[in-house]
């Protein structure tokens, strides 16, 4: 009888380790966005490197403005369509706004 609760101890530890693969990679999902409908910032993707008065020059004053925050200072520039990040002066990222 011993082993026959073993097995079965055996045997539901797979089907539920079966279970959580499956569900796991069906909750997976990739999303791909050409760059050709990214808009403003595939063409803002330029600004990397540049530093916050070069930006200024290029896309006029922020909407808003966070941080800094952290070592190192990272800040982030709001305008329209976009958000600029920077490391201390210089451009990191621009991310695109949410639309919805």
């Amino acid at each position: 009888m011993y082993r026959n609760t073993t097995n079965l101890t055996r045997l539901r530890a797979v089907a539920g380790a079966l279970v959580l693969g499956f569900s796991a990679s069906a909750a997976a999902e990739t999303v791909e966005v050409p760059v050709g409908s990214q808009g403003m910032v595939a063409e803002a993707s330029s600004l990397r490197g540049l530093d916050k008065d070069q930006v200024t020059a290029r896309l006029g004053e922020p909407v808003g403005i966070q941080g800094p925050v952290g070592d190192p200072a990272i800040s982030r520039w709001e305008y329209a369509d976009y958000y600029v990040y920077f490391e201390w002066d210089k451009v990191l990222h621009v991310v695109s706004k949410p639309r919805g």
